[in-house]
């Protein structure tokens, strides 16, 4: 199981972007059945974890959406949205606490998420481009921590709604690479390895069922 692998990856995050300030779908909740399985720790720790990335994810949208008028940021918005009560739905098959429970904006439990939210925010409002810079981040990252949680579980349930937000982030990723691009502003890998964004962008919008 890879998943613990998610705090470094967020503590890189971290100093990646301290660096650069100090320098400048419809998705369904699975339905509820009579046989009640359960997660071990880290399937647990890996739902609660993504529920609380989605929010972040949703909650800086949201914030840049009026900022800049780019409705990129209201479109995918709205699908975080989805992806969040996906997870929301898991949390209650599996009778987990919600960390997102008061749902504040821009409050977050996981004060590693807190730190990199603020961060985010603080870059994404510096220009339009850093915005949409900040929307491919984020969506690179979502599909590393998807993937790790992935590796982390057999629930089918649970793989379906990763694998869904999985395909989401994929599409948002296309649609920030593509705001970018229409600059005239190469879009360069942030997280991702250059190969692994250029295949993605490289291929047509995923339709899910």
């Amino acid at each position: 199981m890879r998943y613990t692998t998610v705090t470094p990856l967020r503590t890189w995050m971290f100093a990646t972007l301290l660096g650069t300030l100090a320098s400048t779908a419809t998705l369904a909740a699975p339905s509820k059945t009579t046989t009640q399985p359960e997660l071990d720790a880290i399937e647990a720790a890996g739902l609660t974890f993504m529920r609380e990335e989605e929010k972040l994810a949703r909650d800086v949208y949201q914030y840049l959406y009026p900022l800049w008028n780019a409705t990129v940021f209201d479109n995918i918005s709205q699908s975080e949205q989805q992806h969040f009560d996906a997870i929301g739905g898991l949390l209650d098959r599996y009778r987990l606490i919600d960390p997102a429970s008061p749902d504040l904006p821009g409050n977050f439990k996981d004060q590693e998420l807190q730190a990199l939210y603020d961060l985010l925010i603080a870059r994404g409002s510096s220009s339009a481009l850093a915005a949409l810079q900040v929307g491919a981040l984020i969506e690179e990252t979502d599909m590393i921590d998807l993937a790790d949680a992935m590796e982390a579980t057999d629930q089918l349930d649970v793989l379906r709604v990763y694998g869904n937000l999985l395909r989401g982030s994929r599409n948002h990723l296309r649609s920030f690479v593509a705001a970018i691009e229409a600059q005239g502003i190469p879009y360069v890998a942030q997280v991702l390895t250059q190969d692994q964004v250029d295949a993605i962008v490289d291929t047509p919008m995923e339709r899910g069922k």
